[in-house]
């Protein structure tokens, strides 16, 4: 039989000490600093800046087409994260995609992560360690360096 003290094991919330108590916990990252996880703002931040480069480069060469400004936003994306692991708007907010094991992502994972971010959805679409979708599909994680 369900008594009071079984529906109030879910009704009090999770317990403090549970995996959630900040992004990046139940993957092993610190709390903040070097190797925890970047958090909105600075993502946000990055987005902008590669956004911005991206259509400041559509406007000099492509007449600011909106097809060209996502375009050389991906393309960049691809390369630079492919080569070094982080955009230029990563690089300015001191961030860094990187495998689950610290690696730098690498091209084949940028290629699938950029393409998804370029959908847009994958990309606000979050969980409780502040991972994206695109970033859940090929293994990644945006984190401080």
């Amino acid at each position: 039989m369900v008594d009071r003290k079984d529906i109030g094991s879910w009704l009090g919330g999770t317990p403090s000490n549970s995996s959630t108590d900040w992004p990046g916990k139940g993957m092993g990252r610190p709390k903040s600093g070097p190797a925890s996880i970047a958090r909105p703002g600075r993502r946000v931040g990055a987005l902008l800046l590669d956004w911005a480069l991206a259509s400041l480069i559509s406007y000099g060469f492509f007449d600011y087409n909106s097809f060209a400004t996502l375009g050389v936003f991906a393309l960049t994306q691809i390369l630079f994260v492919g080569f070094f692991g982080y955009s230029i708007g990563h690089r300015i907010m001191g961030m860094q995609v990187q495998t689950l094991s610290g690696r730098p992502a690498g091209y084949g994972k940028a290629l699938v992560r950029t393409l998804l971010i370029c959908l847009v959805i994958p990309a606000v679409i979050v969980d409780r360690d502040q991972r994206g979708v695109h970033d859940r599909a090929v293994q990644t994680v945006l984190v401080r360096i």
